[in-house]
């Protein structure tokens, strides 16, 4: 058997992030040109030019699973046409809305949507991989959390723009007249935060079992004593740790 060179089998790893990070350098670039309001713009795109290079330059010592770059260059793309037309104008927004006799352009709930569908597998990808999280049952629940508080920061820096820039900033809020738009957009994000859990749980199992991170389904402890030993069994000082906190439980039984 021809023994595989560890290199080789990384490879296939590289070429969808490299891909994603190009339709999304690409996607952004479009996006920019002939916008219809600057500021929103910048706005709208500032997690996507932020989180481009920062993933690049994190990359070698934290690669992401191919589902994640995928989830994260769709979102990037969401972002740059919300960006382009506004979330309020999305000419596809519009067709939706005049086929269905909607009474808004859904673009806007579908972002939203997207702001929970995305970060959930985000979410789950760092606590299973940098944290005791790893196989518990309490991953999916505090996922879901973290992915609806982060719509409410959102939220809080929608009105923090509401209040400095005055009707200007309308264009970014897109409430189109909604005085529910707030409750709209976490609950949507909330709604793609569990859908995201449950259609992709099990994909993502696998693509992290393929970057060496052990999951539910691989036997391990939900006690939090052996997960605790398994997330910091490559640090001295944190096995150590472990040895007292297990040393002192056992004294006190």
């Amino acid at each position: 058997m021809t023994a595989v060179h560890p290199a080789a089998r990384s490879t296939p790893r590289r070429v969808p992030p490299a891909l994603c990070a190009g339709v999304v350098a690409v996607g952004l670039a479009v996006s920019a040109w002939d916008v219809h309001d600057r500021t929103t713009w910048l706005l709208e795109t500032f997690w996507a030019l932020a989180g481009l290079p920062l993933v690049m330059l994190v990359w070698r010592r934290f690669p992401l699973t191919g589902l994640l770059c995928g989830l994260l260059a769709a979102h990037a793309l969401v972002l740059a046409v919300g960006g382009h037309y506004t979330y309020a104008q999305v000419p596809v927004g519009d067709w939706v809305r005049d086929a269905f006799g909607l009474s808004r352009n859904p673009y806007d709930r579908f972002g939203h949507l997207m702001q929970g569908f995305v970060p959930a597998v985000l979410v789950r990808e760092l606590l299973s991989r940098i944290s005791p999280l790893r196989g518990s049952r309490w991953l999916a629940p505090l996922t879901v959390c973290a992915c609806l508080a982060f719509s409410a920061c959102f939220e809080l820096l929608e009105w923090a723009a509401a209040v400095i820039g005055g009707h200007g900033a309308d264009a970014f809020l897109a409430t189109q007249g909604d005085v529910w738009d707030t409750q709209w957009d976490m609950f949507c994000a909330l709604i793609g935060a569990v859908l995201s859990l449950l259609l992709l749980g099990r994909v993502h199992d696998r693509q992290l079992a393929a970057l060496g991170v052990r999951t539910a389904g691989q036997g391990l402890s939900a006690d939090p004593l052996v997960c605790l030993r398994r997330a910091h069994s490559g640090s001295p000082y944190q096995h150590s740790r472990y040895q007292a906190t297990t040393a002192a439980t056992s004294q006190g039984t």
